[in-house]
């Protein structure tokens, strides 16, 4: 295998990472809140909810990095499938880091032993 060929393979690989990071951030998040609030449900209000949910955000984050360099650096190279996948991949982060912020909006707005 050549170089060149190398190169395009490893950022198909950076799409579907970044494709792959964000439900997987929300689904950590998601079960770790409720983790918590079923051991200590005074401690998801307080600090370790908000906590959760800035380190998912971060993952979020990251796979849009991720996602974004995966689009510049295949969109002159490779046919358009993989710059496609990689926009795909950035909208997904971009909705999941919504629904990941308005959760732990309600982690400090709401007390976490209400719910």
């Amino acid at each position: 295998m050549d170089v060149n060929a190398s190169r395009r393979h490893r950022g198909g690989r950076r799409a579907w990472i970044g494709l792959m990071l964000p439900p997987l951030a929300w689904i950590c998040f998601e079960y770790g809140a409720g983790v918590s609030l079923r051991g200590a449900c005074a401690e998801i209000g307080g600090w370790a909810g908000p906590l959760w949910g800035v380190a998912s955000l971060a993952v979020c984050g990251a796979a849009v990095w991720i996602a974004r360099a995966a689009a510049r650096a295949e969109a002159a190279r490779n046919p358009p499938t993989r710059p496609w996948l990689a926009r795909i991949a950035m909208f997904g982060a971009g909705v999941f880091a919504l629904a990941i912020l308005f959760q732990t909006t309600a982690t400090v707005i709401v007390p976490g032993c209400a719910r």
